[in-house]
């Protein structure tokens, strides 16, 4: 459906205003400021999660103290209920009882800022600060479906469905919010197949934890969710993993450290202490010694809920798919770090892929100014300070993580998406 460009026409048009901004905030705040003696301008904020193994790094920034090593110690890391509940608490902001950012679903910072997905369409301006973690979700397919061979390839589930649907039935596949992650790898691995979203299959929402009840009772045929949900649903048999998103796309970007971009410009030396925190806690998770703790930590009540059993497998690349196969030392497990911090940098070619995708699908319009809105969004240059605050060296830096290649071949150059788009046979453009 075609979405309204006058929003993002509006919306792309304070950019100027915007970067002027954030030029006077580094000016009064250059990098070294903590260093320089400078401490943060308030003692803290709220920032909201999803009960999703990726938001790890914040739950161990505050379990481990980080934020307080760094200046921050009223920070609260408040779970939200789904991913729209996220979103309209962004639109409050911690002022108003809402969160001032979060573990967030990394094109909810395009769909925020450009008014696609909010109340009235008005613009909430975001920006992407750190990627908080590469691969490690699931595409998971109910138990009926065992003896087709779904795997990776999802077209035996197009006859499948065609059957379903002759008969009255009505199938669906599950995701998290409308243009984010899970919405993406799910139409892709479906489409890869030749089955064709909202017309061989519903694609309907469904919150994170919500997923394995819904799959038991029959809401939905498939769904595509983080951990640990994907090995819980294989735990309890209700059903298995056709792939890992890790398959589709190796070293894929997932979840990221969103924030609103009226706090950050105010706070920049206390946005510099959340990264800073939250960057050493990416580097604590990303230790294979610490994974045991880490599970152990996240699956407390008041966290996620979750038995360890459930949280400690796939962090470590060792995944039971649940249809007789089983993979032990895999490189699959959840990145949070990486080489010198590739897995936690920015890249901004990987917006442009979200972005493509999310015109390939039609939330975005054909005629989208990609580049402004990624360079209006995307804080490498704040990760950057952070990093080097830091310390730390080698680091990545640059735009462009180089073309990107998926499982069926397809390959994804920065520089030019629209030959990516062009090379897409199903899509559904607004």
């Amino acid at each position: 459906m075609a979405l309204p460009q006058t929003t993002r026409r509006s919306f792309l048009k304070g950019a100027s205003a915007t970067a002027a901004t954030l030029l006077a905030a580094k000016t009064l705040f250059p990098a070294g400021a903590f260093a320089q003696g400078a401490g943060p301008e308030v003692a803290g904020t709220r920032l909201g999660y999803i009960a999703l193994t990726d938001s790890a790094p914040l739950i161990i920034a505050k379990e481990k103290g980080l934020f307080d090593k760094y200046g921050l110690p009223d920070m609260a890391i408040e779970k939200q209920a789904s991913w729209g509940a996220t979103r309209d608490n962004m639109a409050l902001g911690s002022a108003n009882g809402g969160i001032d950012g979060g573990h967030i679903l990394r094109p909810k910072v395009h769909l925020y800022s450009a008014g696609m997905v909010t109340q009235n369409n008005q613009p909430l301006p975001m920006y992407t600060l750190l990627n908080l973690n590469e691969d490690c979700q699931g595409l998971s397919v109910a138990q009926a479906y065992a003896d087709l061979g779904v795997g990776i390839d999802s077209s035996p589930l197009k006859e499948a469905f065609a059957k379903a649907r002759a008969e009255g039935k009505a199938p669906a596949a599950a995701m998290t919010f409308p243009g984010g992650t899970h919405d993406l790898w799910l139409r892709y691995w479906l489409a890869a197949g030749g089955i064709v979203p909202n017309v061989d299959v519903d694609v309907i929402v469904v919150p994170p934890p919500q997923m394995v009840a819904n799959m038991k009772v029959g809401t939905m045929d498939a769904f595509c969710v983080g951990e640990p949900w994907n090995e819980q649903l294989v735990n309890q048999g209700i059903g298995f993993t056709a792939a890992t998103t890790g398959e589709l796309w190796a070293n894929h970007p997932e979840k990221i450290l969103g924030m609103r971009a009226d706090w950050v410009d105010a706070n920049p030396i206390a946005t510099r202490a959340i990264l800073m925190a939250v960057m050493e806690a990416q580097q604590w998770c990303e230790a294979m010694e610490n994974k045991q703790e880490m599970a152990e930590i996240i699956g407390r009540r008041q966290w996620y809920n979750v038995p360890v059993a459930d949280i400690i497998g796939r962090i470590k690349g060792d995944i039971n798919y649940g249809n007789g196969r089983v993979e032990t030392g895999t490189d699959l497990y959840m990145k949070f770090w990486g080489e010198n911090g590739a897995a936690s940098y920015p890249w901004k070619s990987l917006d442009t892929w979200f972005m493509t995708e999310n015109i390939r699908w039609g939330y975005f319009p054909a005629d989208t100014d990609v580049k402004a809105l990624i360079d209006q969004t995307n804080r490498a240059d704040l990760w950057l300070e952070a990093a080097n605050e830091l310390g730390l060296t080698n680091l990545p830096s640059g735009d462009s993580r180089g073309t990107e290649t998926f499982f069926d071949g397809k390959v994804f150059d920065p520089a030019n998406p629209q030959a990516y788009l062009d090379s897409l046979e199903i899509k559904t453009l607004a």
